[in-house]
């Protein structure tokens, strides 16, 4: 694949006004590219273009959106080892998770290219005697997306997806740490037999760019992944005219671990979801609510799986855990490294800047114990390859301060009991709960999405897509009678 290092804007690829450089995480000598950044008047040609092109798209029905979706997913599917590199090399995840995100991706294009074929509409009977009701979905219209670096293919997919299958156009905002990740899924979709402007990708800063897309009269309805003072921004700027947002945002997962689990297990999924992609996964488990009667077994066995990850360069074979995205996001971190300890949180291991062959941004897996809901450690999102263990004295308390959280993405437990798991699944304010499995992990035909300042408007993925990306339209006729 030849790399682009432009904006894709009515069809074409053009060059922005500026640039933004790109290097590698796992190496910072490895220039990756310099990649075009676009101004205002380049977003606003973006959106009249797309507006043009939607009811084309519309028009050409269920069979056109199918083929192309189904092509696009095929093609992403074939070359997931491939893109799944460029994705392990600006953004620093380990190369195979890389390919299993591309793959992923390609299966949520494959999947909505199936729901452009089922029957959305409804019949129902008038309660006045000659008149008939339909009820149809139809396109919200122009759809802006604003993504995230941390799956800079997955996440998009997972809107860009059932927004063309449901007839919309498409103006996508990638995120500046991973546009090469954005330049690959843009140059599949844009050899696709599609009307010029249906879908665009236009690079650029989000205060600039970013702020002026979803301040636009000419958008419907934005899609937004991303921490939620920026979500709050672009809420107070869709009210203003009226747009349709739809919005996931931080979290503070946690995992109970009850006295009659699998330990081993439980130590397992608890190290995997709080460390797997470097922690920087909105679904990874930051606090682990731990039963006092296996507290301390399950902290020595924590550490021990913490300090026995392979952290090195995300291209190297064996690597488990590669660096963090930014020299930004690594500060942060450390930042927080410092906060636990004043707050009087116990390092267990980790919180560390880690030295490699290479210059990048490698941090040790980090357990903090004797953490307490009242610190910043198990209040706010980190985004980092740490977690924080909290001891509770019963299933009672544990349900309580996994609950005692402005966030409910999502959440798990260990157990053995059913009627434990039955009632957490309950009682758990969180969008997608989990039992005896890890916190990170979910699939891809059924809804995505949290409670409180993790989530705000209709859920993502699967049929529950459509509530967000169409309008219903109610329509009554009158029959009249026979000649």
């Amino acid at each position: 694949m030849t790399q682009r290092t432009g904006i894709y804007i009515d069809g074409h690829w053009t060059t922005g006004t500026s640039q933004v450089e790109n290097r590698n995480p796992s190496d910072t000598t490895d220039l990756i590219g310099m990649y075009a950044q676009a101004d205002a008047a380049q977003l606003d040609t973006a959106i009249t273009a797309a507006r043009r092109a939607q009811p084309i798209w519309w028009a050409a029905g269920v069979q056109k959106r199918h083929d192309v979706l189904m092509a696009i997913g095929t093609e992403m599917m074939a070359r997931a080892e491939e893109i799944g590199r460029i994705i392990a090399r600006e953004e620093g995840k380990p190369a195979t998770e890389g390919k299993g995100e591309v793959y992923r991706a390609g299966q949520f294009f494959t999947y909505f290219a199936a729901e452009t074929l089922r029957n959305q509409g409804d019949l129902a009977e008038s309660v006045r005697p000659g008149i008939e009701i339909d009820v149809r979905r139809e396109p919200v219209g122009v759809v802006a997306i604003v993504s995230p670096w941390n799956f800079p293919v997955a996440t998009p997919a997972w809107k860009i997806a059932p927004a063309l299958a449901f007839g919309n156009a498409v103006v996508w905002k990638p995120a500046n740490l991973t546009p090469a990740s954005a330049v690959a899924l843009t140059e599949i979709i844009a050899k696709q037999d599609i009307p010029a402007g249906l879908f665009n990708m236009v690079l650029g800063s989000g205060r600039d760019v970013g702020q002026r897309l979803v301040e636009s009269r000419g958008i419907d309805a934005i899609s937004f992944t991303g921490s939620v003072p920026v979500g709050r921004g672009i809420a107070a700027a869709a009210i203003q005219n009226m747009t349709k947002i739809q919005m996931e945002m931080g979290s503070k997962n946690p995992l109970i671990v009850m006295e009659d689990c699998d330990l081993d297990l439980a130590v397992t999924h608890a190290a995997n979801s709080a460390f797997g992609g470097t922690g920087q996964k909105c679904t990874a488990a930051s606090r682990l609510i731990v039963h006092a009667a296996v507290h301390d077994q399950f902290v020595e066995k924590l550490v021990a799986a913490a300090q026995a990850f392979k952290v090195g360069h995300a291209l190297e074979d064996g690597t488990q855990i590669g660096p963090v995205v930014s020299a930004g996001q690594l500060k942060g971190n450390l930042d927080y490294i410092d906060i636990g300890r004043a707050e009087g949180a116990e390092l267990l291991c980790g919180g560390t800047r880690l030295d490699r062959a290479t210059d990048g941004y490698f941090m040790a897996p980090t357990v903090f114990a004797s953490t307490t809901n009242a610190m910043r450690l198990n209040r706010e999102e980190m985004f980092a390859p740490v977690t924080c263990v909290q001891r509770a004295g019963s299933y009672a308390e544990a349900l309580a301060l996994a609950n005692d959280s402005d966030f409910g993405l999502t959440a798990g437990i260990m157990t053995r009991s059913l009627s434990r798991a039955s009632h957490f699944r309950s009682n758990m304010r969180a969008g997608c709960v989990m039992v005896n499995l890890p916190t990170a992990g979910t699939d891809y035909h059924v809804p995505f999405g949290g409670r409180g300042a993790s989530s705000y408007g209709p859920r993502e993925q699967g049929r529950y897509a459509a509530e967000f990306y169409t309008s219903v339209k109610t329509a009554y006729v009158a029959a009249g009678a026979p000649e």
